[in-house]
């Protein structure tokens, strides 16, 4: 494997989106829907303007939730699939590249768009921020900057095993779309119905690691419980134990929905 080429793969995938305005458009929701929910979260309890910064992020919580894994999805889907669809990926396997430099070229250079447009999303966020709540409080933006960044590319790794494993274009897409339902939106719909049908006593005390199974779920708990004030405002301080509390264990397991689908997408695109 050499690095050379996967950073050209990477550069020439970069440089396509920031071609077609992408990281823009991208950059440009992110900071409008930020600034919207960070001066109106308080609405529904009749404030408006910036609050602390631990109901700031509670609020932004939600946003990043249901927009970045949708991004990431429809980013990443046909990465591999579109160049198999447009009859480019023979000739591209046809060049002196391995088919892993070319499944790491093309994540890292979604990566970068990704990464560049959540940050500069919420940058303008971050600078409001500062001048409300000083380090002090930028301190913890950062903290959920950075898991926004692991979560996009949870999702983006995702979204590569898709593109690897789909036949065409229109499957991916349906994929993609799917996959986003069930993690954002059944995933803990399903776990909530086992545990209300069976009246608690079956799951209880597996409920909360089995949200670990859900990288939207992890970056929720990453954040929540990063901020004293938040946890009782989620109503999950009863749910998910002391032991799942610790940031550090939850990077880990966000590391790892990055790392394990890309190494399925490689097995898969080897075979």
């Amino acid at each position: 494997m050499e690095l050379t080429q996967i950073f050209t793969i990477a550069a020439k995938e970069f440089r396509d989106r920031m071609r077609n305005r992408w990281v823009l458009a991208v950059a440009l929701v992110f900071t409008v829907f930020s600034l919207v929910i960070a001066y109106f979260g308080g609405a529904q309890q009749g404030t408006v303007g910036f609050r602390s910064i631990e109901f700031t992020i509670a609020s932004l919580v939600s946003l990043v939730i249901y927009l970045i894994p949708l991004i990431a999805l429809l980013l990443g889907f046909d990465a591999i699939v579109g160049e198999r669809e447009r009859g480019s990926l023979d000739l591209l396997l046809a060049l002196p590249i391995t088919r892993l430099e070319l499944l790491l070229g093309k994540y890292l250079g979604l990566a970068a768009a990704l990464t560049l447009s959540t940050l500069a999303g919420f940058g303008l966020v971050a600078v409001l921020l500062y001048s409300q709540f000083s380090w002090a409080g930028l301190y913890h933006y950062v903290g959920f900057m950075i898991s926004s960044v692991l979560l996009g590319l949870a999702f983006l790794s995702l979204a590569v095993l898709v593109s690897v494993v789909a036949r065409d274009r229109t499957r991916a897409s349906g994929l993609a779309i799917a996959m986003w339902f069930f993690f954002v939106l059944v995933f803990d719909l399903l776990l909530l119905g086992a545990l209300v049908g069976t009246g608690g006593a079956y799951g209880g005390e597996a409920f909360a690691y089995m949200l670990l199974l859900n990288p939207a779920d992890v970056f929720r708990i990453l954040n929540v419980f990063s901020l004293e004030d938040v946890r009782t405002l989620y109503g999950l301080a009863s749910i998910v134990p002391p032991a799942l509390a610790k940031p550090w264990l939850m990077g880990a397991v966000m590391l790892a929905w990055i790392i394990v689908p890309l190494a399925l997408a490689r097995w898969r695109f080897k075979s």
